[in-house]
């Protein structure tokens, strides 16, 4: 058998810099961490399907602070579904949301399921203020055929 045996090569000594590089890393200014902007004022969008209820803290000109649902909240299936979920659900978004300092909100309600009241609670309950409550469910003005009644 022949002898594999590879050839030694020298590794060079990455620990060691030269004087210019770093020269280069001194003249590099620091980064420093992004100055957390304070949002008091904001709107509270709750979107309450059959299926589940999403919930999004933004800021009044849209800028989103903070979001949540009742799948990002751990439940899964029919429990997505339930008004306990969507509780658990706001109280997550609005927890994230007071880290910018939001204190008042207005809510905007979009849809049918069961979740749209406890959403709402769910808000209060973290201790921010509620300033009007708005139903902003679409309604159908003998547009699109309806969806055909369950016969359970």
């Amino acid at each position: 058998m022949a002898d594999t045996k590879e050839p030694k090569v020298k590794k060079e000594d990455v620990s060691k810099k030269t004087t210019k590089e770093e020269s280069k890393e001194a003249a590099k200014p620091k980064k420093s961490k992004a100055k957390r902007r304070l949002v008091q004022l904001g709107h509270a969008y709750v979107q309450a399907s059959y299926n589940n209820t999403i919930i999004t803290l933004a800021e009044e000109n849209g800028n989103v602070l903070a979001w949540a649902s009742a799948g990002s909240s751990g439940f899964k299936g029919a429990r997505k579904a339930t008004p306990y979920a969507a509780q658990m659900a706001a109280e997550s978004a609005t927890e994230k949301a007071k880290a910018f300092g939001l204190e008042r909100v207005r809510v905007f309600v979009k849809g049918v399921g069961t979740g749209r009241d406890q959403a709402v609670r769910g808000i209060v309950n973290k201790g921010i203020e509620l300033i009007s409550i708005t139903d902003t469910t679409p309604f159908a003005h003998n547009g699109c055929r309806k969806k055909k009644a369950r016969r359970v």
